[in-house]
């Protein structure tokens, strides 16, 4: 595998196409073991296609783009501004609220940030707001995307771990409301530092809370009917994603008005292009995937585990430390594809709940999004609000700061996680 390791790494370098560095590299293997049928190349590549519960990823993407598109983002802007206009920070708290509240819209830390920035990143600049300071809330606050459901993560951790992705979402939900509060004390804090001044200079009255709620409703209720129908048995993953999908294009059409057949049709193209690259990238990691099985690589790491230490905590902090680094470099979603199999056998080995595990896992690869040399979200606000990635390093520590310390007390809190998957689903 020290050849397959090599032109992975020197491929990344170059700046080829992530899935195409997983599939070529993993071709390497096959090439340098001639006991093995070349043809398995492309077996296991159609073979991973063919895997029924993947189902629900191009139906999940489906009906966020339909969400995207049916201009719930606006009505959930005014409920955030509601809630949040007052506290230090104004458009940052107000950021970081919208993005916790689209959460279970988009799936999607990237496509969140993005979306987020166009909406407020001009306006915060026009409100005092620095360029890497405004860029680290807006990046930092699309965290929350992935880990409250319907996160893309928790489908793509599941399928490929075999684990309960209905306790997956309910794991979600109380981390994902933590961060959202760090975040929120953090932007508090240098805020006022920094004499950033609230959004609103008064309560709203319950009127205006009550007319926002109705507004964001739909948005707020999607993720608490995913995961109440499979609570209950009402759906599978995968039928789950299909209603997702019904349940998007019927707000769009009925409940706001706005999804026409213009955006119906720009939704759809979006999502093949995201299904496609999503899909494409799991087709070829089988074949790297196979190799890492073959050579027993998840055995030799958990011997060398074993020999540092067999507390489990401790395992998970090394971990998550790994994934830190590797996400520097990689995105969430690939880091997710292809160090599940690593990660699973050694896991089950020390005793640690596969739920617990994949959301600290989740938290930590999405982590990789944020920090330099290559965070997609942070190339992706930094190119909308043309900041300096140095500036943006510098203004967004106190961020990276707070969802460390926060992972750091899922790691060693598990209770926290699992107390709602041990509450909505049997323990």
């Amino acid at each position: 595998m020290l050849l397959v390791a090599t032109v992975f790494t020197i491929l990344l370098v170059i700046g080829m196409p992530i899935a195409f560095a997983v599939g070529i590299s993993g071709v390497v293997f096959f090439l340098q073991n001639p006991d093995l049928p070349r043809t398995m190349t492309v077996q296991l590549t159609v073979t991973e296609t063919q895997n029924f519960a993947l189902l629900a990823v191009p139906l999940f993407i489906l009906a966020g783009n339909f969400l995207n598109s049916s201009g719930i983002a606006h009505n959930l802007l005014k409920l955030a501004s509601v809630l949040t206009g007052r506290l230090q920070g104004g458009l940052a708290q107000v950021s970081i609220a919208l993005s916790t509240l689209m959460s279970g819209v988009t799936g999607s830390s990237i496509a969140d940030a993005a979306m987020n920035t166009r909406l407020l990143g001009f306006e915060m600049l026009k409100r005092g707001f620095s360029k890497g300071y405004a860029a680290g809330v807006l990046s930092y606050g699309s965290l929350m995307a992935p880990i409250i459901p319907p996160g893309i993560g928790f489908i793509l951790y599941g399928t490929v771990g075999q684990v309960s992705i209905g306790r997956l979402f309910a794991a979600g939900i109380i981390p994902g409301f933590m961060l959202w509060a760090a975040l929120a004390v953090t932007i508090s804090i240098t805020a006022r530092k920094h004499g950033y001044k609230p959004e609103l200079d008064r309560a709203p009255t319950p009127s205006e809370v009550f007319k926002a709620s109705i507004a964001g409703s739909w948005a707020i209720l999607f993720p608490i009917i995913l995961i109440f129908g499979l609570r209950f048995g009402v759906f599978t993953p995968s039928e789950i994603g299909a209603f997702a999908v019904v349940y998007a294009f019927l707000v769009g059409v009925f409940a706001y008005r706005l999804l026409t057949w213009t955006s119906f049709k720009q939704a759809v193209e979006a999502s093949l292009v995201d299904v496609g690259a999503v899909m494409f990238l799991l087709a070829l990691s089988a074949v790297f995937g196979y190799g890492i099985i073959f050579e027993r690589i998840p055995e030799v790491i958990s011997t060398w585990m074993l020999g540092i230490t067999d507390d489990p905590t401790i395992v998970m902090v090394i971990i998550v430390l790994f994934i830190l680094v590797a996400g520097t470099f990689m995105e969430g979603s690939v880091l997710i594809v292809m160090l599940t199999p690593i990660f699973m056998p050694l896991i089950q080995q020390y005793g640690i709940d596969p739920v617990h595990f994949g959301l600290v896992f989740i938290i930590a690869a999405t982590i990789g999004n944020y920090t330099p040399p290559v965070g997609g979200a942070m190339f992706v606000v930094c190119q909308i609000l043309r900041c300096p990635i140095e500036d943006y390093a510098r203004e967004s520590m106190p961020f990276l700061v707070a969802v460390s310390l926060v992972t750091l007390l899922l790691i060693f809190m598990p209770g926290i996680v699992l107390y709602m998957p041990n509450l909505l689903f049997n323990p």
